[in-house]
């Protein structure tokens, strides 16, 4: 097999890949032919030349990551997915954007074997390669070099340093010193609706200077695959800062009709127009042009190479000394077996937040959960997330495993979906429940790749209290459980705090844990966080059943208990997670809400969504106040009393 690739077959590799951009679009009718044209050199550089990557091994821990956060311009990895070998045809990259090809419209982590992370909104792909860089280094400080040592490649476009995110994330990441973050911005200058002078005058480069980046302006060299070899080369040498590369490329080139057009970042080429620029590269005018012979020379050559690289490194992990029950818990992102035995109970009465008690979770789960890497955005000790005696990540504690994310939650939480897709990490990150507003796309996105992200909200009613209305998050709650593939629990008290980290450590995907930040009594054992939902105080003739979630469970029991002394009797249902209780069959649904009895349910939330339970509800369908947390409470109908009288009322109603 050869060990290089000729002057010739890369020239042939570059305008395949032009093709196959302008084809896939022009056949599916939908697409983005441009940027995948002009930075088909950049790619095959970096597949070729300079990413550590075996396609015959595509989830090697110790691989290069490369993420195309402009995921618009899918069909560019696509092409380079075929040609080195990841298991894509000619057939599906004539599937593409179809229903159930493995070609979608925007990368999607799961879908197609190559992809990493799931790219669509513009930033969060660059705010995901952060993440993927800080999992890398903390990885390679908790096992070693010979085992860890590789790095992350972005390709980024003017879209994604428009988007806010990008922000939080270029200035997190220069911070951190992230010398194994390699970033090229396709500094094309094109928006969809013009050139970016319509909206956009910043010096990107200055602006990344000042990150604390080391920023290279390659200027025209986006068909030098020498040059651009040498810059990225010049990059993973420096290791103290993270890099980008500024290159001017030139949208659709080497089109004659559309090269440095705004319209070709869509789909504009005719069938005639792909004809001459066919002509103008020298390759035939027929669809989906790829010669046998090259492609099998390009598949050798990758296979060549990457099979020395895993080779190599799979020599130095049986010579390493590395844990390998740490390794394997770690990668398989759960705890070392037996590893839920440290952790605490509470006894029945006792008061405390489950905020405190996510802490006390997280501490006893420091050694049996080696992946568990906590932090939050500014508010450590606010939200339960600071683990003792552990060092700040940084560049100076490369093994730290406190993050602090500064106040950037949206940069967080990208983050966070990076690290998790690495693997190695189970990242959580936590926050006020009201600032999730913040980081909406990120959770969206954990949910769509199944990250296993750690989300931890507290301060989640309006017993926040005295900051008011604006801190006081009445309508998140209902927003998290319409997010399809987030596992959302809301636990009682601080046992089924417990049960809630357990279950969000034996979960394959992300999980919301939402707790408060004043202290509640402990009312349950926490049984019903598996099933999602329990009868918690069980009446022996039973009139109307009693349904809350988090804080509110303890004050359910304690109306029940009034309701007795009245001749109701009240079955109470602790509730944490509707989607886990939805996964349970109907029988166990029916032993828990039966059928015949009226249901009440009561959250200091907004109402919206409990009718699918609930005969009648008790919450808040209005922002809230400013005032002491109990009071606010109390104002507002979160209180014993009219849960009494409300219980009565149905239970009377439908005697």
């Amino acid at each position: 097999m050869p060990n290089t690739l000729s002057a010739e077959q890369e020239r042939d590799a570059i305008s395949l890949i032009r093709g196959f951009a302008m084809d896939a679009p022009l056949y599916a009718k939908s697409g983005h032919q441009g940027t995948a044209m002009a930075l088909a050199p950049l790619a095959h550089v970096l597949y070729s030349r300079v990413m550590r990557h075996d396609p015959a091994n595509p989830h090697w821990p110790d691989r290069d990551r490369f993420i195309l956060s402009n995921g618009h311009a899918s069909i560019l990895q696509y092409s380079m997915l075929y040609l080195a070998g990841y298991g894509l045809e000619r057939d599906d990259i004539k599937d593409f954007r179809q229903w159930g090809s493995l070609t979608p419209g925007h990368p999607e982590v799961h879908h197609t074997t190559g992809i990493e992370v799931t790219t669509g909104p513009l930033g969060q792909g660059f705010a995901n390669a952060v993440g993927m860089a800080i999992a890398e280094r903390r990885l390679r400080s908790q096992f070693g070099d010979d085992v860890v040592n590789h790095h992350t490649f972005v390709i980024a476009g003017d879209g994604c340093f428009m988007e806010g995110v990008s922000h939080e994330a270029g200035s997190l990441a220069g911070h951190q010193r992230l010398g194994n973050l390699i970033c090229i911005y396709d500094d094309n200058h094109i928006t969809i609706d013009g050139n970016t002078s319509l909206a956009y005058s910043d010096d990107v480069g200055m602006r990344f200077e000042a990150y604390g980046w080391n920023v290279v302006h390659l200027g025209e060299m986006a068909d030098d695959c020498d040059g651009l070899e040498a810059a990225l080369l010049a990059a993973k040498a420096v290791t103290d800062k993270p890099s980008l590369l500024i290159l001017r490329s030139h949208i659709a080139a080497p089109s004659p009709d559309w090269t440095d057009h705004h319209e070709a970042h869509g789909n504009p080429f005719t069938a005639e127009q792909v004809s001459r620029t066919k002509a103008i590269m020298g390759i035939p005018d027929e669809p989906y042009w790829a010669p046998p012979e090259l492609v099998s020379a390009y598949r050798n050559f990758c296979a060549e190479r990457g099979a020395a690289e895993f080779d190599q490194w799979s020599k130095r992990k049986v010579a390493s000394s590395l844990d390998e029950a740490a390794w394997d818990a770690c990668w398989a992102a759960t705890g070392i077996p037996g590893w839920d035995a440290a952790l605490p109970t509470f006894a029945q009465g006792e008061k405390i937040a489950t905020r405190v008690a996510i802490e006390k979770a997280f501490n006893a789960s420091l050694d049996g959960v080696p992946g568990l890497f906590a932090g939050a955005a500014d508010l450590t000790g606010n939200t339960g997330t600071r683990l003792t005696d552990q060092l700040p990540q940084s560049f100076e504690h490369q093994g730290g495993r406190q993050m602090h994310y500064g106040i950037r939650e949206h940069a967080m939480g990208s983050a966070m979906v990076g690290m998790a897709l690495h693997g190695g990490i189970i990242p959580a990150g936590g926050t006020f429940f009201v600032f999730l507003d913040y980081m909406r796309p990120s959770v969206r996105l954990a949910s769509l790749s199944r990250a296993k992200v750690v989300f931890v909200w507290t301060h989640d009613s309006v017993g926040v209290g005295e900051d008011g209305p604006t801190h006081q998050p009445v309508e998140q709650l209902a927003t998290l459980r319409a997010i399809p593939g987030l596992q959302v629990i809301r636990p009682a008290d601080a046992n089924e705090t417990v049960a809630a980290w357990k279950a969000a450590v034996a979960h394959d995907g992300p999980t919301a844990l939402v707790l408060s930040r004043q202290a509640v009594t402990v009312c349950t054992d926490g049984a019903a966080v598996g099933p999602g939902a329990a009868v918690v105080r069980e009446a022996e003739t039973a009139q109307v059943v009693i349904v809350g979630t988090g804080s509110e469970v303890s004050l359910c029991v304690a109306a029940a208990e009034e309701l007795a002394a009245a001749g109701i009797g009240a079955n109470v249902v602790s509730m944490p997670s509707w989607d886990r209780f939805a996964a349970q069959s109907a029988s166990y649904q029916d032993s828990v809400l039966p059928a015949g009895l009226p249901v009440l349910s009561v959250e200091a939330a907004v109402t919206f969504g409990w009718e699918r339970y609930a005969d009648e509800s008790i919450g808040i369908d209005r922002f809230g106040a400013s005032a002491p947390g109990n009071v606010v409470m109390d104002k507002l109908g979160i209180n014993v009393a009219n849960v009494v009288a409300a219980a009565t009322r149905l239970a009377q109603s439908k005697g």
